[in-house]
């Protein structure tokens, strides 16, 4: 299975400009910062995408600068991203709007956590109909 990125980031994708504040938990939101660091003040590990086990965030990729990732680094020294997949995230350029930073993106996401718009809450209940199916096997 391929870990590259997709096309495009996920529809709830914490990097994405167009969605909307509060989807996900703080937790995940505080992880996003951490990946503007200096290469070696960075996370150890890469950033996952939250829906697609085992590729690589799209938003994450698009947002960050590769050449400076100690996580996707280190994937790659572990052997967890194949030659195609590192192929795939320096040559990819995200079709939709992304947060310029992880702080930016996280601010954003953080904002309406306690009070999450009708979009939010809707982007909510179709990620845990997800997650309900997919613990289920279907």
């Amino acid at each position: 299975m391929s870990a590259a990125p997709t096309k495009y980031p996920c529809p709830a994708c914490p990097y994405r400009r167009d969605v909307p504040s509060g989807v996900w938990e703080a937790e995940e939101y505080d992880k996003l910062p951490a990946y503007d660091n200096d290469t070696m003040s960075q996370p150890f590990g890469a950033f996952y995408c939250h829906l697609q086990v085992g590729r690589l965030c799209s938003g994450w990729v698009g947002c960050h600068d590769m050449n400076e990732s100690l996580g996707l680094r280190m994937a790659a020294s572990r052997g967890l991203l194949s030659e195609a997949d590192l192929d795939a995230v320096f040559d990819y350029r995200s079709p939709v709007e992304l947060f310029e930073s992880g702080a930016a993106a996280a601010e954003h996401g953080k904002r309406d956590i306690r009070t999450p718009s009708p979009a939010a809450r809707q982007a909510i209940d179709k990620l845990a109909d997800r997650r309900e199916r997919r613990k289920h096997g279907r």
